[in-house]
């Protein structure tokens, strides 16, 4: 019996595959070994065709195949961004935003003291390296949020190392947790359905869009190079269920097509199932969660 989970079934999936190479001895002496992973295009009595990410399709003797078996589709390529550069796009949303760095951690500030204070956008972002020992880039955070008569706030990747280590100093979640979704454009316009009898009225002005139908459902989109933020989606409760949504995001989506963006981005509270759905239904997949932590006290 052989070793493996592999046979005709998995003709058309992604495959890990280790091999005998033939003729070649192993570094402690016995056989030589290799590792491919690519889509598995053929698989015939005898040996089975394996095309890697890279270079021509290997033909490999089954009688060859130690040890294999099916993995996960690749991400697209939207979802192998990293999170802190996702997360960077979102300055798109807040034009004049003030920023200064401890390390990669991007520390962020609304000049306006008129502008309503989103947790965005007077957060630090500290997703990466901060390029100093931990207690001081912490001290840094508080000191440049101190002079803003601001609370110090942390915009972190849920589970991650970063919030293990604040929690350890004493910072506590605050409520509102996050997914972060990504989709095509292209894609995402080709599953919306809006109905005929739906106008939305569009206003632009420089890389901003705002998208309203009659007073009764709005929504908002960034440009930022190929990709577009989308937020401030709402409807009034009396006309809700009534394609408003889908009209709205599809007259976004157009204008944000029209500018040249491909990847389309939004955020959405973990626990709103209905907004979730919505948006699966139209291609969008998480690509990270995200919450924020603010000062408590230590343990």
């Amino acid at each position: 019996m052989p070793a493996h989970r592999l046979g005709p079934h998995v003709v058309g999936q992604r495959v890990v595959i280790r091999r005998l190479v033939r003729g070649e001895t192993g570094p402690t002496g016995g056989p030589a070994f290799t590792d491919l992973l690519g889509i598995c295009t053929d698989w015939a009595e005898g040996w089975c065709v394996v095309a890697p990410e890279s270079g021509a399709p290997v033909r490999i003797p089954l009688a060859d195949i130690v040890s294999g078996k099916p993995v996960p589709p690749r991400p697209s390529v939207r979802h192998r961004v990293s999170v802190r550069e996702a997360e960077l796009r979102t300055a798109a949303l807040f034009p004049g935003l003030e920023t200064a760095y401890v390390g990669e951690w991007q520390l962020r500030a609304q000049p306006r003291p008129d502008a309503p204070v989103r947790r965005r956008a007077n957060s630090c972002l500290a997703m990466g390296d901060p390029g100093a020992p931990f207690d001081e880039a912490v001290a840094a955070v508080r000191a440049f949020y101190a002079a803003r008569d601001r609370p110090p706030l942390v915009n972190v990747e849920a589970a991650s190392e970063t919030e293990a280590a604040f929690r350890s100093h004493g910072w506590l979640p605050v409520p509102g947790d996050a997914h972060f979704l990504l989709a095509s454009v292209a894609r995402a316009r080709r599953l919306l359905a809006r109905s005929p009898a739906v106008a939305p009225a569009r206003s632009v002005e420089g890389d901003r869009a705002r998208v309203t139908v009659a007073g009764r459902a709005e929504g908002q989109a960034a440009v930022d190079g190929d990709w577009v933020g989308l937020f401030g989606l709402t409807v009034e409760p009396a006309y809700r269920r009534q394609g408003l949504a889908t009209a709205v995001l599809a007259e976004l989506l157009a204008w944000a097509a029209e500018q040249g963006a491909r990847t389309a981005w939004l955020h959405v509270e973990t626990g709103n199932d209905a907004a979730i759905a919505l948006y699966e239904g139209l291609g969008f997949e998480t690509h990270h969660t995200y919450r924020y932590l603010a000062p408590g006290t230590r343990p």
